[in-house]
């Protein structure tokens, strides 16, 4: 998912091993995932979907205030997660870290770059092998 401000950007679905870069989308009020050297791209992962980054992760401080320093999270792995959704007007896009602490995406200092670890299973198409065991089990009616 892409969070409700990046609508109008151009976006595609997170793919293992993407190299993403946290960017600061032009014409946005939010910040989210690009690929690298795709910055016009917003790369839209879905909940579950793990990556890890370069470097330890940075956010800003509560209420972006400029005077206070940048808050170390201190953790390199994260699983990608939404929240408040039941309110449609707030951003949804949020990180969790092994730690418990969850940070919305557009707390991210830009610049930090990801690799997309894992996809959630979900995210992954049914393999040949599973579709006939499926077919066996439950045989097409148009056969």
């Amino acid at each position: 998912m892409c969070d409700y401000s990046l609508h109008h950007v151009a976006s595609r679905p997170a793919k293992v091993e993407d190299k993403l870069v946290v960017t600061k989308f032009t014409n946005s009020i939010t910040r989210g995932f690009a690929a690298v050297g795709e910055p016009h791209v917003a790369v839209c992962l879905l909940p579950g979907t793990e990556i890890a980054f370069d470097q330890n992760v940075e956010c800003e401080p509560p209420f972006g205030i400029g005077i206070l320093p940048n808050k170390k999270i201190g953790q390199r792995l994260a699983r990608f997660r939404q929240i408040n959704m039941n309110n449609a007007v707030t951003h949804h896009d949020a990180l969790e870290f092994p730690d418990g602490q969850v940070v919305l995406l557009t707390r991210l200092c830009a610049g930090q770059g990801a690799t997309v670890l894992q996809l959630p299973i979900a995210a992954y198409p049914a393999s040949a092998e599973e579709a006939v065991r499926r077919e066996i089990r439950e045989p097409s009616l148009l056969a």
